[in-house]
């Protein structure tokens, strides 16, 4: 790789130098976490690309999948020559887009977390307006993205399948729904769009393409990219689902500098702890609710809730309402579960301990 390119190339930035400063670890490369695959990883800097694993010790004492590395972090490696390297430690985070899965409404189900990318400074959302558009699912991104601080920017995307009057009400539909959102009309046939899209890409910064299978993320990051590096697929006709061609998440290097990466397609989109993006995304509910009688309201039955008044007179989107009653209530099924796990293992622990305790007593340790 040319010595020209500079570890800032990559997003390397202030943030990370003094986080690499404060562990003290200079004897290691800094590199980038460009792509994963079954336990490997592949990892970028100015030396070039490098196959790497992370050590024992690391998956020892891992605790959650939030503790290995995903595409966008920034890690310490040894470099071992011929193209291998270890990864060492993973740089503390500025941002973070994960999913819980689990369902919500089966007790003792088991939840997971899934991290979507790392280090991410914008997240566009795609929504195909032909056959996949939905402003609750929307919301669902916002919560996501907003609570971590990283800029959600919509793509109407497929523009050229649908007729102008009605892609016309979908632009007003949305910016109704949500007033100071940027949203972008793409066509991958037309090309239409995609000249606005490439100005939001800075040089040194960060972004991913979040949305369902056969929406086209992939399909308009080869756009940006100049290429069909990414493969694509067409939408089923038995299911009208796009097909999963994205299989693993990967990041991509555009010539003006921007850094994208690749997801595969969400279906669905469990909330993660997200209550404060979930306050950022419905403000308006928000604000609202400051006036209610009760400081705790939920919005729900309370006599004296102005949000509950808000809906009844038509002044609050009914829909808007129900998507926000319903994120809420999810995010606490997922937050419930992170605590009933906590005390599971609380008295897993007490459980050992005691154990010792006996296995001592009768000299069997």
């Amino acid at each position: 790789m040319s010595s020209e390119i500079k570890i800032e190339n990559f997003g390397y930035d202030d943030f990370f130098e003094s986080k690499r400063k404060e562990l003290n670890l200079d004897d290691f490369s800094i590199a980038r976490v460009a792509s994963e695959n079954r336990g490997s990883y592949e990892v970028i800097n100015q030396n070039g690309r490098f196959l790497a694993k992370i050590t024992g010790k690391q998956i020892l004492d891992a605790c959650s999948r939030e503790d290995y590395p995903a595409v966008g972090d920034w890690v310490l490696v040894t470099e071992l020559g011929e193209g291998q390297a270890v990864i060492q430690k993973i740089l503390p985070r500025k941002t973070i887009i994960k999913r819980k899965r689990g369902d919500k409404d089966k007790i003792g189900s088991r939840v997971e977390i899934q991290v979507i990318g790392t280090n991410i400074d914008v997240a566009f959302i795609v929504e195909s307006v032909n056959r996949d558009y939905n402003l609750n699912r929307i919301e669902r991104y916002f919560a996501i993205t907003k609570d971590q601080g990283i800029k959600p920017v919509v793509i109407l995307n497929k523009i050229d399948l649908i007729s102008k009057q009605e892609l016309d009400l979908i632009v007003v539909q949305t910016k109704e729904r949500f007033n100071d959102l940027d949203v972008i009309l793409t066509s991958t046939l037309n090309k239409k769009g995609l000249e606005e899209l490439k100005t939001y890409l800075e040089k040194g910064k960060t972004y991913c393409f979040l949305g369902s299978s056969g929406v086209g993320k992939s399909s308009l990051i080869n756009k940006l990219i100049g290429s069909n590096a990414i493969k694509t697929g067409d939408i089923s006709k038995y299911s009208d689902r796009g097909k999963h061609v994205t299989t693993s998440r990967e990041m991509y290097f555009l010539e003006n500098g921007g850094i994208v990466i690749d997801n595969p397609g969400i279906r669905e989109v469990g909330l993660a702890n997200v209550s404060t993006g979930i306050d950022d995304s419905f403000e308006e509910i928000f604000e609202i609710g400051k006036k209610c009688k009760y400081k705790n309201c939920t919005h729900t039955n309370e006599p004296g809730c102005e949000v509950l008044k808000a809906v009844k007179q038509g002044k609050l989107d009914e829909n808007k309402y129900n998507n926000y009653l319903n994120l809420k209530k999810e995010s606490e099924f997922y937050e419930m579960s992170d605590f009933e796990k906590r005390e599971k293992e609380k008295s897993f622990g007490k459980f050992i301990k005691n154990a010792k305790k006996d296995f001592k007593k009768y000299d069997i340790l």
